[in-house]
């Protein structure tokens, strides 16, 4: 989840095709000969463009794919209340995995519709010792509560998101029996420390909290997402796949960072952005545009090229 909330699409002309110096074909290892059969897309760095919108050019091209019988997955670290800004373009689809895997979200509503399809919780037993372990091991670690319709966090969290918070408390009591939404379930948690490295503080956290909790990161910045053990895109994309009959060799994934790799990993081709931090670039097939040169429409536009 990046650190800026959402913004509504702007109207900006298409960009240049891929660089030459960028493979938009997978490597080897990757799905070449299997026709896809769904598009698997990160938001934020990947999608998006860094001032959040959606150019034109993608937007032609997740038609186009919808159009030719491939459907479309948002699957973003986002929580629900922040897809507004790609709800104008799932073109019927209207589904969005969100928060790394925690949510399936039906967008057919609109803006502050959106119904949860399926729902992974992080348990609070586990999201109480996941901070209790994180805190010992990294002092000065703040952080922020994700629900499925709430968000909380403690005083010193820094103002990090477009929103105001719910409530504002220690993370303890946020996350008692009797603490905030006691009955909606935990989707996530945020970690902010104010002075680790982004990279070395995901390492000591996930030695900290071992497998109490998935441990990623999305964000420049040393924030880090817990989601409930065994849950990232990869384990929730997975199961819808499973569900519609698609497997694994025929989804094309896009990501750019961290929280995107067992995505990037698992889907029979995949690209990596321009963009993209070293991580998501060694976990993909191959490699595209940046986010702001429209890397995704570069790779739908030749799959579709491809098929005729």
């Amino acid at each position: 989840m990046r650190e800026n909330g959402p913004v509504t699409s702007a109207t900006r002309q298409p960009e240049t095709p891929a660089s030459p110096q960028l493979s938009t074909s997978p490597e080897p290892g990757g799905s070449p000969g299997v026709p896809p059969r769904l598009i698997a897309t990160d938001l934020d760095g990947t999608l998006l463009r860094d001032d959040k919108s959606v150019s034109p050019r993608t937007v032609a091209a997740l038609a186009a794919a919808e159009e030719a019988g491939i459907e479309v997955f948002f699957v973003t670290g986002r929580p629900a209340r922040w897809m507004d800004v790609v709800s104008d373009h799932v073109h019927g689809h209207g589904l969005a995995i969100c928060g790394n895997g925690a949510a399936v979200v039906d967008l057919h509503g609109g803006p502050g519709a959106h119904r949860f399809v399926k729902v992974r919780e992080l348990a609070r037993p586990n999201a109480l010792d996941a901070v209790r372990l994180l805190r010992d091991a990294a002092p000065g670690t703040v952080y922020a509560i994700e629900q499925t319709y709430g968000f909380h966090q403690e005083p010193d969290y820094p103002k990090l998101h477009m929103e105001i918070p719910d409530d504002l408390a220690p993370a303890e009591d946020l996350l008692a029996p009797d603490g905030a939404a006691p009955d909606e379930p935990v989707l996530k948690i945020l970690a902010y420390h104010p002075t680790l490295n982004p990279d070395a503080f995901l390492t000591l956290a996930r030695l900290a909290i071992g497998d109490r909790a998935t441990v990623t990161r999305s964000s420049p910045s040393a924030l880090l997402e817990l989601s409930g053990p065994g849950v990232s895109k990869a384990s929730t994309l997975a199961l819808c796949c499973a569900e519609r009959g698609i497997a694994h060799e025929e989804v094309v994934a896009f990501g750019d960072m961290p929280n995107d790799v067992e995505m990037l990993t698992w889907a029979g081709q995949s690209y990596a952005m321009g963009n993209a931090h070293p991580a998501a670039v060694a976990a993909a097939s191959g490699k595209t545009t940046a986010n702001n040169e429209d890397g995704v429409a570069v790779v739908i536009e030749r799959l579709l090229a491809e098929r005729r």
